[in-house]
């Protein structure tokens, strides 16, 4: 039996048809790869949805929590938020509500609606180990004891090199408010996060200047990954450790990073390894061994009469 010329004329339409449509989805996954790749945060999630929900490529969920951690790790609000319903659903990766948690929260913190709705059926943890593409990239320059910027340009006397980055900017109009010199908040900040502001350590510390939920609340922060807020908070117990320990650089420093009760303890840098690498690192960037402080932020630790006698 022949067919007619018209149903032929309206197979060969529809086949060109279906062609056309997977050539234009094939041409559109292929731009978002493109542009996934070059950084794009927009294109990174929405090419990690579609490995998560096989929409035109095959269900990928490694594929999915990849990409999405990497847009997460740029500070990419919907990243953090559909990476932490991976998480509180156990997607690819172990069920864990304590990561969904952090994750919702930072997306939260950007104004992310739905995800600040979630936070209250997952709880944060204290104990809560990030994932590890979330973590800061470690600044390889500074373990080998060299005197670099965050950048890993070489720099003098604390003198940051190259062009000045957004942090950078908000460092130097936040911390003349807290009597504090920015380039010490820029190598604490170089040090403690690698400029990633939704790092997490697996102590909980938080964001640019890893700000512990105790010290965050201390310091009035309620958005700890917001940048602004972050600073404000690292800034405000910088303010107060230099008044405490009189300027004195490499206490207040290690201080930051065992406390203060630590360095009264031990009169002096604790013996901690961490802490004392910590300190080397700092005060490889910014080498001034004393700051200026406001002496009516707080009374001075008793250390400090006593390891003044010691010294003279």
């Amino acid at each position: 039996m022949k067919r007619s010329i018209p149903l032929v004329a309206a197979m060969v339409f529809f086949a060109s048809a279906v062609c056309s449509a997977a050539g234009e989805w094939g041409a559109h996954l292929a731009a978002l790869e493109t542009a996934a790749g070059q950084g794009d945060l927009k294109a990174q999630t929405e090419l990690a949805a579609k490995y998560e929900n096989a929409e035109g490529v095959p269900k990928d969920l490694q594929a999915a929590n990849r990409h999405y951690c990497r847009a997460a790790k740029q500070g990419y609000a919907e990243a953090q938020f559909k990476l932490g319903w991976m998480y509180a659903n156990g997607r690819g990766v172990p069920r864990d509500d304590g990561v969904a948690a952090a994750l919702f929260k930072m997306a939260a913190d950007q104004g992310h609606e739905y995800a600040g709705k979630l936070l209250t059926y997952v709880h944060q943890q204290r104990d809560t180990q990030m994932p590890s593409c979330l973590l800061p990239d470690p600044p390889v320059a500074l373990a080998r004891g060299d005197s670099v910027d965050a950048r890993g340009s070489s720099v003098e006397d604390g003198e940051t090199a190259g062009g000045r980055s957004e942090i950078e900017q908000l460092v130097r109009r936040l911390a003349p408010q807290y009597a504090v010199d920015w380039k010490l908040v820029m190598a604490v900040i170089s040090v403690e996060s690698a400029f990633n502001s939704a790092a997490v350590s697996p102590k909980n510390a938080q964001g640019l200047m890893q700000l512990i939920p105790e010290t965050a609340e201390r310091f009035g922060v309620k958005k700890v990954f917001n940048p602004v807020e972050n600073i404000k908070g690292g800034l405000a117990y910088l303010r107060w450790l230099l008044a405490f320990f009189q300027g004195d650089v490499p206490l207040v420093v290690a201080a930051y990073n065992a406390g203060e009760r630590a360095v009264e303890k031990y009169r002096g840098i604790p013996p901690y390894a961490e802490t004392r690498n910590y300190v080397r690192k700092i005060t490889g960037i910014y080498k001034k061994p004393s700051h200026p402080y406001e002496s009516a932020i707080v009374e001075p630790s008793p250390i400090m009469a006593r390891m003044k006698g010691t010294r003279g």
